[in-house]
């Protein structure tokens, strides 16, 4: 359920700001109207949280390069108890190192890009050379083509360094080459190459020890992280205290409160002498959104996690009805019994190593005991025939009318398809139907006369169902009962759909008149939302056609000495068919609870959850 918020404003004195603003936190139950500011209080702390963020990240990085044997051989215990001041150390130290250690890189990189454009010069000494300047022999040193040498003229006395290739390395001594050999002149090096030798192998030992000082470090990350939480609320906190309103006397902020939570605020509030308005949202405010639901309608909360979905304050919160069908859908999609052990299996691991059951655990558990329920009454474990005429007991478990291999129980295959995909546009109008009917409800409580327009989209809607299934399955309708069952819910959502609390009869008419050929389309939009119902059947058959595939690749290779190659041909095929139906659950099973469903219900999901201002790590009175 959507808890019921209040909007409260709070007034208080001026010089209590930041100490009532302290309490509040500490409470912890005020969704707080925040604006967007900025000034240099805020911008310091986000640069010091950049900065620790970057120094936590590299930290990270160290302890994920190190291998699991040097894990265990550096390990060094976490300091008990890290002051202010030894964490000021600790990490002005652990910057330095890392300035260091770019600089020292830089270098390192630069060095050896030197290097390599001077091997060819073989080694030298750049004091030889300044002594032949000293003593007035000038050499000038060129790089040109190994034709270009003849050209040299018998005057010119030079020194052939080295050869490269179709180039060639030389020095003229006392005099520069004429223009009529082409060369290019080359500058002396700075240094020798034995000196960049040498101080690449210096930059390589300080690199190593900076590595293995910051290796050290890796024990304070966890420091790191929590005084990366100090400070994220601390960033809050000031964002807070700048979006009140302020004057000489009093400062003011406005935000939200469960209605569960009104009699702490009033203590709260008493407590501290806060001037106080609650009342309920109007229709022009915007609340946040705080779902509770009941211990198993809540482990779909890791699917919505992940998709990042809110519904909006005055939207419904379909959990329960989310993880009935996506259950549902996702066995349909996988489609296999097998398959279903093998999640079920990887959720009892997942359950042993983490000790504990959360809520994807134990969603993982449900949706695999659907997909083995899916795969014993469809007959499916692996795609294999051969497995479910071996085992006896597991044709015992099928339901011949949707089996995927009717032809052991004397059916023709067209037969269950048709009612697979039958059973599919059941459960489609079903759900389309079920959010009707949860508009109808609603919108009758609200006294709203739009709610006959619903009963409109619900006749649609059933009737649009034999309607699908005379075109799909050819299945034998009354068009004529279904013609007027169309006509009648039409004429019902044009008359009633822009009625609504406090619109005048004959306005609402003229707004559902003007909407006429919206509503048009939209009757073609339910007709193909129906129909769309038919991808649980293609998908689950797709899957199923992988599989057998890889079946059949494997069937002449499990024996002898081509076992491995069957074996594994197995378990890759499979396991590509594993993912692919996971892939296709987020793709078309999320896809009918967020668009077909939530759309009939007239869901945006434009909500944005409940985040009350408050402590998230512990501070000490002296800290924001």
């Amino acid at each position: 359920m959507i808890v019921p918020m209040k909007k409260v404003s709070l007034i208080v004195l001026a010089y209590e700001k930041r100490m009532a603003l302290k309490a509040l936190r500490k409470a912890g139950i005020v969704h707080v109207d925040e604006v967007q500011v900025k000034n240099e209080s805020l911008e310091e702390l986000e640069k010091t949280k950049a900065v620790m963020e970057r120094v936590m990240a590299k930290l990270q990085e160290i302890q994920a390069a190190q291998s699991k044997k040097a894990r265990k051989t550096n390990r060094v215990q976490e300091p008990a108890i890290v002051d202010d001041q030894d964490f000021s150390d600790i990490h002005a130290r652990v910057l330095w190192l890392l300035d260091q250690q770019k600089e020292l890189e830089d270098h390192r990189q630069k060095t050896i890009l030197e290097r390599d454009r001077l091997k060819e010069w073989g080694d030298f000494s750049v004091e030889d050379f300044e002594e032949l300047q000293d003593n007035d022999i000038a050499l000038t040193i060129y790089r040109m083509g190994r034709k270009e040498i003849a050209k040299i003229g018998s005057d010119i006395d030079y020194i052939r360094l080295s050869d490269t290739g179709k180039t060639a390395l030389m020095a003229t001594i006392g005099s520069q080459l004429p223009d009529t050999v082409i060369a290019q002149r080359m500058d002396l090096p700075p240094k020798s190459l034995s000196y960049l030798e040498q101080s690449i192998v210096s930059d390589s030992q300080r690199l190593g020890s900076i590595a293995s000082e910051l290796l050290e470090h890796i024990p304070y990350i966890p420091t790191y992280r929590k005084r990366l939480g100090m400070l994220e609320q601390s960033i809050r906190f000031e964002t807070v205290s700048a979006s009140m309103g302020e004057d000489d006397t009093v400062a003011w902020l406005s935000g939200y409160l469960p209605a569960t939570s009104v009699e702490t605020f009033k203590e709260l509030a008493s407590s501290h002498r806060w001037g106080y308005v609650l009342d309920d949202p109007k229709e022009e405010d915007n609340p946040p959104t705080q779902v509770k639901n009941s211990r198993w309608v809540s482990i779909i909360g890791p699917v919505f996690d992940i998709l990042g979905t809110v519904p909006g304050y005055r939207e419904y919160d379909i959990s329960m009805w989310f993880l009935m069908f996506f259950s549902l859908f996702f066995a349909m999609i996988v489609g296999d019994g097998a398959y279903g052990v093998i999640f079920l299996i990887a959720g009892l691991l997942i359950h042993r190593k983490m000790r504990k059951a959360n809520n994807a655990v134990i969603l993982l558990y449900v949706l695999s005991i659907a997909s083995i329920v899916w795969g014993a009454v469809t007959g499916t474990w692996f795609g294999s025939k051969a497995i479910l005429e071996a085992v006896p007991f597991l044709q015992t478990l099928v339901i011949p009318q949707i089996s995927n291999y009717p032809e052991l129980f004397g059916l023709d295959a067209t037969t269950a398809q048709n009612t697979v995909m039958q059973f599919c546009f059941i459960v489609g109008t079903l759900q389309l139907s079920l959010a009707c009917a949860m508009n109808i409800h609603r919108k009758i409580g609200k006294k709203d006369l739009s709610a006959v327009a619903d009963i409109g989209w619900l006749l649609m809607i059933d009737a649009l169902y034999f309607l699908v299934l005379m075109l799909v399955i050819s299945a034998q309708v009354d068009v004529t009962m279904v013609g007027t069952v169309v006509g009648v819910g039409f004429v019902l959502v044009v008359l009633f759909g822009a009625q609504g609390p406090g619109i005048p009869f004959g306005k609402g008419l003229a707004g559902g008149a003007a909407g006429l050929f919206t509503t048009f389309l939209n009757s073609i939009s339910a007709f193909s939302n129906i129909i769309s119902y038919i991808r649980l059947f293609a998908v689950g058959m797709a899957s199923l056609a992988i599989a057998q595939s890889f079946n059949s690749m494997a069937s002449g290779l499990l024996e002898g000495y081509a076992l491995p190659a069957g074996i594994l041909i197995l378990v890759v095929g499979h396991g590509l068919n594993l993912i692919m139906a996971l892939l296709s659950v987020v793709v078309h099973g999320v896809r009918l609870n967020l668009l077909e469903f939530s759309g009939q219900l007239g869901m945006e999901w434009t909500g944005f959850t409940y985040d009350p201002f408050r402590e998230t790590v512990e501070t000490s009175s002296q800290t924001l």
